[in-house]
This record gives C-alpha cells, sequence and structure tokens, in this order.
C-alpha cells in the first residue's frame, strides 16, 4: 500500500515451513513468499520469531533467506540477531550477502545485558550491516530487557538503527520516543493489536502476524487512518480483534495459532518445530472462525500439512 515506512506499511513476520518430519521446506517458503505478497503484504521479515528462529541452524537461515529473497520484490528483513554479539554480527554479514533488505535487531535475549551492551550489540551489527538499514526489535517480554529511550534516540542519531520494532505495549512511551526522535526515524508496531493506537501517535506501519490471514484488513485500517477516516479504522480494528486474540495463548504460543491457520488456508506450513508443540487440540476450528468472521472462506480440503515437499 501507498505510504508508510521504507519498508512499507504492512510487513509480515513470517512462518517458517516445515516439512512433516521437521526439515526445512525452501519451495513451501518461496510459495507462501509470494502468496503474502499476492494478499497484499509490503514486506517480509523472515527468520524473526514467528519464523521459528531459535530452532533455524545457521544454514538453514541462510536458506531461507536466500530463496525468499529470490521469490519476491518486495523488502526481505532478516532477524539475525541472538543473544551472542559475535554470533550476530556473522549472520548479519551472511543475510546482506543473501539478499536481504535489511536487519530486524531484537534486544539480546535470557543474558539481559546493561544498557550500554545492548548499545555495543547494535553498533556491531550496524557494522556488519553496511549500507543495509538496522531496525531495532524492542519486546521485553521476550527478552527480559527493554532498550532505554535514550538508547534507542543516541543510535537514531548516529544512525546506527532507522526505526524500532515497538512491542513493548506501550503507546504514551512509543509517543514520548517520537516526539523527540530525528527526522526520518519509523516506529512500526510490534503486537497486532496495539496498531492502531500506535498509528495515533505516529507508527508508519506494522510487522504483523495476523497478516498471514488479514492483511487486506490490516492494510485497509493502516490506510484509513492515514485518510482521516478514524471512524472505519476503528470498525476495522474491531473486526479484527478475534484475531488478536487467537494468534498467542499460554496454551498455544505463536507460531502454532499461525501455523494451523495456514494449514486451513492450504498454505505451506508444516509442524512447529519443538519446544513450541505439542499443537492443542480445536486450534484448526479456532482459526476457521477467525476466518469467518472475517467472511473468508477456508481452503476446500485445507488440512493435514500443505506443502510438505523438502528442498536442499
Amino acid at each position: 500500500m501507498s505510504g508508510g515506512g521504507r519498508f512499507g506499511s504492512v510487513l509480515v513476520a513470517m512462518a517458517t515451513p516445515f516439512a512433516p518430519d521437521g526439515s526445512l521446506d525452501l519451495a513451501g517458503a518461496a510459495r507462501l513468499a509470494r502468496w503474502l505478497v499476492d494478499q497484499g503484504n509490503d514486506g517480509l521479515v523472515v527468520a524473526g520469531t514467528t519464523g521459528e528462529s531459535p530452532t533455524l541452524s545457521d544454514e538453514e537461515k541462510a536458506q531461507l533467506w536466500r530463496a525468499v529473497a529470490a521469490a519476491v520484490d518486495v523488502p526481505v528483513v532478516a532477524g539475525t540477531s541472538t543473544a551472542d554479539t559475535a554470533h550476530s554480527v556473522e549472520l548479519t554479514r551472511t543475510a546482506a550477502q543473501a539478499g536481504a533488505s535489511g536487519i530486524l535487531a531484537v534486544t539480546p535475549y535470557y543474558n539481559r545485558p546493561s544498557q550500554a551492551g545492548i548499545e555495543a550489540h547494535l553498533r556491531a551489527l550496524k557494522e556488519a550491516a553496511g549500507a543495509l538499514p538496522v531496525l531495532l526489535y524492542d519486546i521485553p517480554v521476550r527478552t527480559g530487557r527493554a532498550v532505554a529511550p535514550a538508547t534507542i534516540l543516541r543510535l537514531a542519531a548516529e544512525g546506527v538503527i532507522v526505526g524500532v520494532k515497538d512491542a513493548t505495549g506501550n503507546p504514551a512511551g512509543a509517543a514520548a520516543l517520537l516526539a523527540e526522535a530525528p527526522a526520518g526515524f519509523e516506529l512500526y508496531s510490534g503486537n497486532d493489536g496495539d496498531t492502531l493506537p500506535l498509528l495515533a501517535v505516529g507508527a508508519v506501519g506494522t510487522v504483523s502476524v495476523e497478516s498471514h490471514w488479514a492483511a487486506p484488513e490490516v492494510a485497509e485500517m493502516l490506510a484509513a487512518f492515514r485518510k482521516g477516516d478514524v471512524a472505519h479504522a476503528r470498525g476495522l480494528n474491531a473486526r479484527l480483534v478475534a484475531s488478536h486474540r487467537f494468534q498467542s495463548s499460554d496454551e498455544a504460543p505463536n507460531p502454532l495459532p499461525t501455523k494451523a491457520m495456514l494449514r486451513v488456508l492450504g498454505q505451506p506450513a508444516g509442524p512447529c518445530r519443538g519446544p513450541m508443540g505439542p499443537e492443542p487440540p480445536g486450534l484448526a476450528d479456532a482459526a476457521r472462525a477467525v476466518l469467518a468472521g472475517l467472511g473468508r472462506p477456508a481452503a476446500v480440503g485445507g488440512q493435514g500439512f500443505a506443502g510438505a515437499a523438502s528442498v536442499g
């Protein structure tokens, strides 16, 4: 869609298809990437959390970035950040060589570094990324450490990062950050349920899970808000509330629901790798209910593992 940030308005946090035996399904990944673009996604985040990045080997990530970048003509943003700065640097170099358009850099997780450690990590990734833009991913609920506004603003002012995927759940904090950010700094929503509130304080778009199945609605909501039709945007957001609730829960954390939905839609998915499984009963029926609420049919025979053929 028109408008939005440097990567577009609606980026999908793409799931990674696997074959029934858990091996990487590269043909399925290319097919899924093309389908997601056809649904209205402006860009793809590949090997992020929804893409089960902790379970992918370095070689699998490289294969995935190459396959997806070759399959589509929209930005491919590569998730390269880990809990290890040296490892993240190598993955970032690999992504740059594989055709990525940008880097998604999540705060190092589990080890809970200081703000100085976070800053050094991001500076190292930017050096490895070269000309590729680096988008910070701030998600304290997963990483155990929030990025301080002062850290973000310093890195933005020096061109280390071009923006942030904000999954803090704090629109007021996002508003304060954007009020001080340099020109050109871009904030993307990192939680589907927060997208409309973040648009109100200046977000340029969203990195979405639900745009696997609701890209038209998400794009329409952003377009309506930009045109000043806030009532229509609110109505669309209300239609998406069931979708927000579906995409993750204690019993079925992301990306289990996304893969169930993709199978219902007849798209490549396969199982989640451990430790995410097993899928709880009833998830496919819940996916069909979400689609029905959006007025969208499930695929005929949308059962089992779609796109199971494994390549490489």
